[in-house]
């Protein structure tokens, strides 16, 4: 199993201490990069695919832990897109 299988198996179980910097990992393994739009983002970050397809949530502030409602909303539009 590669590192890439465990994570995005890490990820499909919803896990409690899932980081910013592992969900940037899944959503490049699924196609998708960061882009910003104007001079300053803050916390809202996008991330679309070759497909214009945009994936939307906020950076978490004190800290660097995903909310599980953001995982399972990413784990939806994934799953509609037939991506997982």
């Amino acid at each position: 199993m590669t590192k890439a299988d465990k994570l995005l198996k890490r990820f499909k179980n919803k896990p409690k201490d899932f980081t910013y910097e592992e969900l940037v990992q899944v959503l490049k393994i699924f196609g998708y990069t960061e882009f910003t739009t104007g001079k300053t983002t803050g916390s809202a970050k996008k991330f679309k695919n070759d497909k214009n397809d945009l994936i939307n949530f906020h950076k978490p502030h004190l800290g660097n832990i995903i909310k599980s409602y953001v995982i399972n909303q990413i784990i939806e539009k994934l799953e509609r897109n037939g991506l997982i």
